[in-house]
C-alpha cells in the first residue's frame, strides 16, 4: 500500500500538547484588576539611525592572508540610499482578499518566484523533473523542501559586508516535507500488525534518506541580475552547500557532555547528527546565522520503556510529547530494515526506545539532542552547526537578538511554539563589544555557551517579570517531586518542566519574535489556540483574553493577537516589563472579537511570521486555516506605536485587558496574499531595501509546478519595485 499524502503532511498540521500545569491560576490570582501603572512612553528613544549602527551591518574585507577586517566605522552601516525615517503612514493601496491559485502584490511591485524544491545548487545534478521521484543523495545538492525562515547575508569578496547588496548569501531553512511534492506516486510502506505497534508499518530506506535530506538549511549565493532587478543564483558557488537531518552538529554549552545527551553515536554526549524541522530564523550580533529546531518530536518514535527509565526520565519525556509508543508524525524514519550495521544505525538514531544495556548501546538520549537554537556560519563552508545549548530546549520558533550596545550584555529572545507554552530570552554573562563583528562561531561561542535562560510570566494588571532558569534556585534542585533537577544540564534539557516550577505564563503558540528598531520594545505573534477558555487548564486571561464562537466552530482563539512589551528602563536585561497585546488578528465582520478595529484592507488570522526592518517597519506575515474561505495567508506591512498607546476593551468571554491603537489604512495595510493552500513565511531585506524575499510553503494546485507540469513545490517570492526604487519608497522620504 502506499502512504497518503494526508498522512504525510501532518508534521505541518499537528501541533503538540504537552503541559500539564495550571499556571494560569498562579497568576491570574495575583490581580484581577486592570489599573495600569504608568510605562515609559517613548520606549527606549533608539532613532533609526541608533539602530542600524548596533546591528552587525558594517562593513567587511579580506586582506591578502584571507582574515577578514571587520570595518567599525560609527557610520558604516547606514545604508547607501541615505538614513530612511520611519514614515508615519503607508502610502501604497492595499492588496484584496484574494483565493486564487496565483499571488498578488501591491501595484507598483513585482514578484517572482525562485529557487523552488529541487533546485540545484551545483552542476552535474539534472534539474527538477515533474512527477518523478528525484535521488534521495541528489538532495544533498539540491533545495530541500517547505522554505521558511531565512536572512540575507551581504557578501564582498570573500567575506561578510552587512552594507552589501550586489552579491549575498541567502541562507534559509526547509522545515518539513510534503510527499505530493516529492514522490508524487506515493511511498510504498509494508504493514506488519504482529510487530511492535511502532514498527506494524516499516518504509523504503531511499524515501526516508530524502525526507532526511530534504529538511535542514540551504546556503545559496546571489548575485544582483545585470538589469540591476533582483537576484539569480550563482549556481556551483563554493558558499552553497546544504545542512540536513543527517550532518553532523556540535553540542555546546551546558549540555554538552551530560549524561542525558550520550548515545551510541557519540558516548562522550559532544555531537549529535542532524538539525530539524528549522522554522524561524534570526541574525546574531555578530553576523551568522541562527535557525531553529521547533516540531522535531515529529520524527522520533518510542516504543514501550517506560519500565526501564526513571519516574523523572518518564517525565521529562512526555513533557515534550514523547509518550510510549509514539510512532512519529507520520515519517516513520526509524523503520527502514537493514541487514547491515551501518545503514540499520542511520535509521535507528530516530527511535528513542531505550534497548540497550545503557545510553551508549541506542539512542534512548537522541531526542534530548534536538530542540535547540543552532548556529551556522555561511561563509565557512566547512564550519560544523553549533547547538546552543544555554538558550534551552524546546519547540523553538525564531529567535530575535535586542539592539546591542558596548559594555551591556547580548539579549536573545524566543517562543516555545505549542499551545499553552511560553516564552523565553537569554542573556549574556560576556559583555558586547562591537570588535566581535565579524567573528564567526567564536564570537557564538563568547556569547551564547555562556548566561541566564529566563521565563516570562505575564502579570494580569499589565506587569510582568523574568524568571531565571537556574539550578539550585526556585526549587529547581532535586528536591522537586515532578522532576528533580540534578544540574542546569537538566534544566536545560527539560526547559519547559523549569518553567513549569517557575510559574511561566501559558500562552497561546508563541512564535516569532522581532524587537522594533525605533522603540526597543518586543513583539510575539501569538497564532491561535483551540483550547483557550475551553480546557481548565487554559482559561482566558488578560494575556489570552478571547474565547469564541467563529463561523460555527468550537470556541478558542481562532484568529490569533500580537503582544508586546517594554523592558524597564528600556534595558533588555532588566527582569520586568509592561506589556499591552498591539493587535487582535479577526476577519473584519467578527464583530464582538474585532478588538483592534480592522477593515478589509488589513483584516487577517493567524499571525505567525514577524519581522522588523531597519527602518521600523514590522511585517505580518499569516498561517492560517480559519479565514481561508475568504483569503489565502498573506504578508502586511505596520507602523505599530508604542506599549501603553490604546485603551482597555473587553472581550466576548468577558475578559478586559489593554489593546493597543486601534488599526488604521495608515499603520496596517495588506501588502502580498499568497496563492492558494500556502503558508506566507520566513521573511528577509536586501541592505540597500531594493529586494524583500518570503517564502511559500505547500501551495496548492499547480504554483511553483515546471512549465507545463502538475506537481506544486514550495518556494521563495523575490519582490522588487516596477521603478528600481526601495520597498515602500512611497512611504519614505529622505532624512
Amino acid at each position: 500500500m502506499t502512504l497518503s499524502n494526508e498522512k504525510q503532511n501532518l508534521a505541518h498540521e499537528v501541533v503538540e500538547d504537552s503541559n500539564p500545569t495550571n499556571n494560569i491560576d498562579f497568576q491570574t490570582i495575583i490581580n484581577r484588576r486592570l489599573n495600569r501603572r504608568s510605562i515609559l512612553k517613548g520606549g527606549t528613544g533608539l532613532t533609526a539611525a541608533a539602530f542600524f549602527g548596533a546591528l552587525p551591518l558594517v562593513g567587511c574585507t579580506e586582506d591578502d592572508n584571507g582574515s577578514s577586517i571587520v570595518n567599525n566605522d560609527d557610520n558604516a552601516a547606514i545604508p547607501a540610499t541615505g538614513e530612511l525615517k520611519r514614515p508615519e503612514s503607508l502610502k501604497f493601496t492595499a492588496v484584496a482578499h484574494s483565493t486564487a491559485e496565483t499571488m498578488s502584490v501591491a501595484a507598483g511591485y513585482k514578484a517572482e518566484m525562485i529557487l523552488p524544491l529541487g533546485t540545484p545548487l551545483i552542476y552535474g545534478i539534472e534539474d527538477w523533473k515533474d512527477n518523478r521521484e528525484q535521488s534521495a543523495e541528489s538532495f544533498e545538492w539540491r533545495m530541500g523542501d517547505n522554505h521558511d525562515g531565512m536572512w540575507f547575508f551581504g557578501k564582498k569578496g570573500r567575506a561578510y559586508d552587512a552594507k552589501a547588496s550586489e552579491n549575498g548569501l541567502l541562507v534559509m531553512n526547509h522545515e518539513y516535507v510534503n510527499s505530493a511534492e516529492l514522490s508524487p506516486f506515493g511511498y510504498d510502506v509494508t504493514e506488519d500488525k504482529n510487530a511492535a505497534p511502532i514498527f506494524q508499518s516499516r518504509r523504503r530506506a531511499s524515501d526516508v534518506r530524502r525526507e532526511v535530506n530534504c529538511h535542514g538549511v540551504a546556503v545559496v549565493e546571489m548575485k544582483r541580475r545585470t538589469d540591476g532587478m533582483g537576484y539569480e543564483m550563482v549556481r556551483d558557488s563554493k558558499y552553497n552547500r546544504r545542512i540536513t537531518s543527517s550532518t553532523t552538529a556540535q553540542l555546546t554549552g551546558p549540555v554538552a557532555g551530560s549524561d542525558l545527551v550520550k548515545t551510541k553515536f557519540d558516548p562522550t554526549g559532544f555531537q549529535t547528527r542532524g538539525i530539524n524541522n528549522n522554522c524561524g530564523a534570526g541574525l546574531s550580533p555578530w553576523g551568522t546565522y541562527l535557525t531553529t529546531e521547533e516540531n522535531f518530536l515529529g520524527v522520533f518514535a518510542r516504543g514501550q520503556d517506560a519500565s526501564k527509565l526513571s519516574a523523572a526520565d518518564n517525565y521529562g519525556r512526555d513533557r515534550y510529547g514523547a509518550t510510549e509508543e509514539h510512532a512519529s508524525w507520520g515519517y516513520l524514519w526509524h523503520t527502514p530494515a537493514a541487514t547491515d550495521a551501518k545503514i540499520a544505525d542511520e535509521f535507528s538514531r530516530w527511535d528513542m526506545t531505550a534497548v540497550g544495556a545503557t545510553a551508549a548501546d541506542d539512542y534512548r538520549n537522541g531526542f534530548n539532542t534536538f530542540g535547540y537554537i543552532t548556529e551556522i556560519d555561511p561563509f565557512d563552508q566547512n564550519s560544523m552547526p553549533q547547538k546552543r545549548t544555554a538558550l534551552g530546549r524546546f519547540a523553538h520558533e525564531n529567535c530575535a537578538f535586542a539592539p546591542v550596545k558596548q559594555g551591556r550584555p547580548v539579549v536573545f529572545y524566543m517562543g516555545d511554539d505549542s499551545r499553552g507554552e511560553y516564552i523565553y530570552k537569554f542573556v549574556s554573562n560576556a559583555m558586547w563589544s562591537n570588535s566581535d563583528i565579524g567573528g564567526g562561531l567564536k564570537a557564538g561561542d563568547k556569547y551564547m555557551n555562556e548566561g541566564t535562560l529566563y521565563t516570562a510570566i505575564f502579570n494580569e494588571e499589565g506587569s510582568g517579570k523574568w524568571k531565571p532558569l537556574i539550578h539550585g534556585q526556585n526549587e529547581l534542585d532535586a528536591s522537586n517531586s515532578v522532576l528533580p533537577f540534578n544540574g542546569q544540564d537538566e534544566v536545560l534539557v527539560f526547559a519547559r518542566a523549569a518553567a513549569d516550577v517557575l510559574g511561566a505564563t501559558k500562552m497561546d503558540r508563541p512564535e516569532w519574535v522581532s524587537v522594533s528598531p525605533i522603540t526597543g520594545e518586543v513583539y510575539v505573534t501569538l497564532t491561535n489556540n483551540k483550547y483557550r477558555g475551553v480546557r481548565d487548564d487554559q482559561p482566558v486571561s488578560a494575556t489570552n483574553p478571547r474565547s469564541y464562537d467563529a463561523g460555527g466552530k468550537a470556541r478558542g482563539n481562532d484568529n490569533g493577537h500580537i503582544i508586546r512589551w517594554a523592558e524597564t528602563d528600556g534595558d533588555h536585561a532588566a527582569t520586568s516589563f509592561e506589556w499591552d497585546i498591539y493587535l487582535f488578528a479577526a476577519p473584519s465582520d467578527l464583530s464582538a472579537e474585532n478588538l483592534s478595529e480592522l477593515n478589509d484592507s488589513n483584516d487577517l488570522s493567524s499571525p505567525d511570521g514577524l519581522y522588523f526592518d531597519p527602518r521600523g517597519v514590522l511585517w505580518i506575515q499569516t498561517d492560517d486555516g480559519a479565514y481561508t474561505d475568504t483569503t489565502n495567508c498573506m504578508l502586511l506591512a505596520a507602523l505599530p506605536g508604542n506599549v501603553s498607546d490604546g485603551t482597555f476593551k473587553t472581550t466576548s468571554a468577558g475578559q478586559q485587558t489593554r489593546v493597543g491603537t486601534p488599526a488604521s489604512n495608515d499603520n496596517i495595510k495588506r501588502f502580498f496574499v499568497g496563492p492558494e493552500g500556502c503558508e506566507v513565511t520566513g521573511i528577509t531585506m536586501t541592505p540597500d531595501f531594493k529586494t524583500l524575499f518570503i517564502n511559500i510553503q505547500h501551495p496548492g494546485n499547480t504554483w511553483g509546478a515546471v512549465a507545463g507540469g502538475s506537481t506544486p513545490r514550495s518556494a521563495t517570492v523575490m519582490i522588487t519595485k516596477e521603478d528600481g526604487d526601495v520597498i515602500l519608497a512611497e512611504s519614505f522620504v529622505s532624512a
